[in-house]
């Protein structure tokens, strides 16, 4: 622990160089509640360092071991004489897969704030609890690839470029409004809670497959489970707008 509050310390000190050394340097002007700023970066950075403990020993550890129970050849089907195992074998893996992703994804507390403040903001257009269930089926689809593609071992590139594709097309028709929030929430759900999860599920999942390396399989799974969340929620605004164009008086 204090090795990694240390580690954490000089991580944060760069950040408090340049706002202080714009405060007194640039701005020149005093920083009113000095104290108060003080305690807060204090905050954040023993907040880190006990996050970052808690990934050591909890949802890394999780991620992989259930990974690889899920894998194991006793919970995976029967295997007759001579047969070999398909990829529909591993279907409770792209199940707990799109779960973990969607339970995730709805607590995101980045994704929270930035719902709530889209909310607040289109006046009741998009409903916050709905954008982030969008988010949450788009990154749990995302991540249920991913691991498809790990089982499969088919080549990371076509999914990435087959995402891209599906993002482009669908920026030219959903409402100019949406799209750059619906860029943003492709980020913003790639936070403290989910990428943890994902990564230690993705590098878990390839250690546990035969033929598979955890470096050049057990990645790219996070940068699925941000385009995915993009499309859906440019999806969403196009129904919600929709509904909204059905539901105005005719003139």
């Amino acid at each position: 622990m204090l090795a990694t509050l240390g580690a954490t310390i000089v991580d944060v000190l760069p950040i408090i160089a340049v706002v202080f050394g714009f405060q007194f340097l640039v701005i020149r002007k005093r920083i009113e509640r000095l104290g108060r700023i003080l305690a807060g970066f204090a905050m954040v950075v023993v907040g880190l360092a006990v996050f970052l403990v808690g990934l050591d020993m909890a949802l890394f550890p999780i991620g992989e071991l259930m990974a690889f129970q899920l894998v194991a050849a006793d919970f995976l089907p029967a295997l007759g004489p001579g047969e070999t195992r398909h990829w529909s074998d591993f279907y409770w893996v792209y199940l707990f897969a799109f779960a973990i992703g969607a339970s995730a994804t709805i607590a995101e507390p980045a994704l929270i704030a930035v719902s709530m403040k889209a909310a607040q903001i289109s006046g009741g257009t998009l409903d916050a609890f709905w954008l982030r269930v969008a988010v949450a089926l788009g990154m749990a689809f995302g991540i249920a690839l991913g691991t498809w593609r790990i089982v499969t071992g088919l080549p990371l590139f076509w999914f990435v470029l087959g995402a891209y594709v599906l993002v482009i097309v669908q920026t030219s028709l959903a409402p100019r409004n949406i799209i750059p929030l619906a860029y943003d929430s492709g980020g913003v759900t790639t936070s403290t809670i989910t990428v943890p999860i994902i990564a230690a599920l993705g590098v878990g999942l390839a250690s546990a497959i035969p033929g598979r390396d955890p470096l050049l399989d057990g990645f790219g799974m996070i940068a699925l489970a941000c385009l995915f969340p993009i499309i859906t929620v440019m999806g969403y605004a196009q129904l919600a707008d929709y509904r909204q164009r059905r539901r105005s008086p005719r003139s």
